[in-house]
């Protein structure tokens, strides 16, 4: 009888529960990894750590990529009403954005896989925009389907320039020009309508409380897209650095709650977290001020904790079933 009441009670897992929005995690790790790194070159943390960061990325990558080919093979309906659907559809921006920032993190073991990797997802990057906007024309968009997650396809070719904005080959620039350009003015466009969304309609539902954060995003990125084109930090860069600051102080009371429950959707956070991290450390970097690099290592610390807990919470959930569970 227990026995019967166990298996009845026990949830039903299965790869086509896997949510594409679990790709935030290779963000998250990814960006962690890059900050680190930095943080080497700012404070000489051992490079040992965005290594074996790096590592990890790479590794949960490859296992999500073949977790949702898999769901893709066997359940092809359930990933192509994903892809429909008004609000997930936008989370496909976070596998494209996970290609971008793991092709920095592989410059350190090959450059040449760098520029493989940052190519084709930004070639992905901007399909992916001309989709998601194509959609948004056709109208007759409910007001509750405006959210934070809109942002992330067009954060995503903001990261064209953040990832490759280094690059020299001859074509790069315009590429990343292309990426910075598109992804600024769908950041601009965007953000008023997100942002008349949170003022004039209904509050965000509990679960979707951490994508808020997501609003970092454009400013944080943005300083960083700016920054790699242009080679230098100046006031305009710190314009975008401080308001991006702002933005987490007056977010991170609504979204850090004990009453937001835990969901792979809280990889949402990283991310954002992550850019915020690594424009404060690029930042430290060329400033003399005490108070910027105090700040950087701060927002690094928290990053840090962020992730890990986020890591520790998603393979809990893994283990018990929670995470593939219908």
């Amino acid at each position: 009888m227990s026995v019967s009441a166990t298996v009845v009670s026990a949830p039903a897992t299965s790869i086509k529960n896997l949510p594409v929005n679990l790709f935030a995690s290779v963000m998250g790790l990814s960006g962690l990894a890059l900050a680190w790194r930095s943080a080497g070159s700012a404070f000489g943390a051992p490079a040992g750590i965005s290594n074996a960061m790096g590592a990890f990325a790479v590794l949960v990558f490859i296992a999500l990529a073949i977790g949702y080919l898999v769901k893709w093979q066997r359940f092809p309906d359930a990933v192509k009403q994903e892809f429909a659907h008004p609000i997930s559809s936008n989370f496909f921006g976070t596998v494209t954005i996970g290609v971008l920032l793991l092709s920095s993190v592989v410059d350190v073991w090959s450059p040449s896989l760098r520029v493989l990797l940052w190519t084709v997802a930004s070639a992905a990057t901007l399909v992916l925009a001309v989709i998601i906007v194509s959609r948004l024309l056709n109208g007759k968009v409910p007001l509750s389907n405006v959210v934070p997650a809109w942002l992330i396809p067009g954060v995503a070719t903001l990261d064209i320039a953040v990832a490759g904005g280094t690059l020299h080959m001859p074509w790069a620039h315009e590429l990343n020009l292309l990426g910075a350009g598109v992804g600024t003015m769908l950041a601009v466009v965007f953000l008023v309508m997100i942002f008349s969304r949170l003022v004039q309609g209904d509050p965000l539902p509990l679960p979707m409380t951490p994508s808020l954060m997501i609003l970092i995003g454009p400013f944080a990125v943005g300083f960083l897209a700016y920054v790699n084109l242009t080679g230098r930090v100046d006031g305009f860069a710190a314009m975008l650095f401080y308001f991006a600051v702002f933005l987490f102080v007056v977010l991170a009371g609504r979204v850090f709650r004990p009453s937001v429950p835990f969901s792979p959707g809280w990889w949402a956070i990283s991310f954002p977290l992550a850019a915020l991290a690594n424009a404060a450390l690029a930042y430290a970097m060329v400033s003399d001020s005490l108070a910027l690099a105090g700040l950087a290592i701060a927002l690094l610390a928290f990053l840090t904790v962020a992730i890990t807990v986020l890591t520790v919470r998603t393979l809990h959930w893994l283990w018990t079933g929670r995470l593939l569970s219908a």
